[in-house]
């Protein structure tokens, strides 16, 4: 890897009025000329993304909005690109006149305070009028930090960089391990890679190397093999490994090759812990045993990629489920950051690993589905579901093995007689 996926970096969302210095904005806090900057309003359409190292915080994602007052057919589909961006961002910059404040801007905070989003707002255009004294004391007894900016000149760029230091959440400064908790130092991992069609040429998935690098981090040992050579690799081993993780796709294979006292897991549920709630995955799970002939299931992929042949989400799964429903079921596909604003229509979601996203917008998206009573769950924990090999493959998670058992006696319970 070259660079820093989007993924781990920490996304900044730059929000406010059209016009109101978004693109001045970022490109005082980057120092390039990013986005387009022009005294007509709405100039930006789109949201604008630019990665760069920014210390201490380390690697972080620039997203400059449209402006959220658009009107008209065309503004409403900006501003509803605008609106997705908030399910993704770490923290929200609202870029404010130095002199407006109304119901508009009261309305863009409380939005983002509401999903515990940590807010500064950039009182811009500083060089022409300051905020009222009374705007500034309602700030500061809410806790919303503030910069005056005036960014087409460049100024107040350091006051900003300190304020994101302020408010950028703990989890990201310190974030949780993929697996480095799972192998103790000193202990090894067996990582199977399947190399198939599917593998880009040349190097590995994400959450591959981002399980090698975590475990090197950890001082532990990990071995890399193929799917047919893992019982070659296990028996030369002078004792068993803490962990073996597989690709999902060979589960059924890694688990009758894996001895029994040796804790198995997947990638993807790796991915689940650690980019959303496991225990809500886990619980999702169950629905798969209430699916009914024609019922549908939204698939959804993080990353858009060309479906090759047996593709995993749009072929395997697919029938996988109709096996075990016993019939046909109806199953559509969405990529990227679209997702349905309805999904009372469907009996499951099915979600990638979201490996390439940062946690937040992962956690949006099962915030959605846990409130319009939709289950949902990722590929591995699907797979390993449908297969029979879920318990064994939440071994190493005593939180989620536990929130399972509970979520299938209760289930027994309600479908007993």
């Amino acid at each position: 890897m070259k660079t820093t996926p989007k993924g781990l970096r920490l996304h900044i969302g730059i929000f406010g009025r059209r016009n109101a210095g978004k693109s001045s904005l970022l490109n005082a806090m980057t120092r390039q000329e990013v986005s387009i900057v022009s005294p007509v309003a709405g100039t930006t359409t789109d949201p604008v993304e630019k990665p760069m190292e920014m210390l201490p915080l380390g690697p972080v994602l620039w997203i400059d909005t449209a402006g959220i007052d658009d009107s008209g057919a065309l503004g409403t589909l900006r501003v509803e690109k605008t609106r997705r961006i908030f399910d993704r961002t770490d923290v929200g910059i609202l870029v404010v006149d130095a002199g407006c404040w109304s119901d508009f801007e009261e309305g863009m905070l409380r939005e983002l305070r509401q999903r515990d989003v940590p807010v500064i707002v950039a009182f811009n255009k500083s060089d022409v009028a300051g905020p009222p004294a009374a705007l500034r004391e309602k700030l500061r007894l809410e806790n919303v930090p503030f910069v005056e900016t005036a960014a087409s000149l460049g100024r107040g760029a350091l006051e900003m960089r300190e304020s994101l230091i302020g408010v950028v959440p703990e989890d990201f400064l310190s974030p949780p391990p993929l697996l480095s908790d799972l192998v103790p130092a000193g202990e090894m991992a067996v990582l199977v890679v399947p190399i198939d069609l599917e593998a880009p040429k040349g190097r590995l998935i994400l959450p591959q190397v981002q399980a090698i690098r975590d475990l090197l981090d950890g001082d532990a040992y990990c071995a890399v093999v193929k799917e047919d050579k893992l019982p070659a690799a296990l028996e030369r081993l002078n004792r068993p490994p803490a962990l073996v993780v597989t690709d999902s796709q060979a589960f059924r294979e890694v688990a009758a090759d894996t001895p029994p006292d040796v804790k198995m897991t997947s990638f993807s549920i790796l991915m689940a812990r650690q980019k959303g709630d496991l225990c809500q995955f886990v619980e999702g799970a169950l629905a798969i045993d209430r699916l009914r002939v024609g019922d549908r299931v939204l698939v959804a992929e993080a990353c858009t990629h060309h479906p090759v042949t047996d593709d995993i989400g749009r072929v395997k799964i697919p029938r996988w489920l109709k096996r075990r429903a016993g019939g046909e079921l109806a199953f559509d596909t969405v990529q990227g950051h679209d997702f349905p604003d309805d999904l009372s229509g469907y009996r499951l979601v099915v979600h990638c690993g979201a490996c390439m996203w940062n946690r937040r917008e992962m956690l949006a998206r099962m915030t959605r589905c846990r409130r319009e009573g939709v289950p949902i769950c990722n590929y591995g924990v699907t797979i390993a579901y449908t297969f029979g090999i879920l318990e064994r493959a939440l071994a190493p998670f005593p939180d989620a093995l536990k929130a399972f058992r509970a979520a299938s006696m209760s289930g027994m319970a309600e479908a007993a007689p």
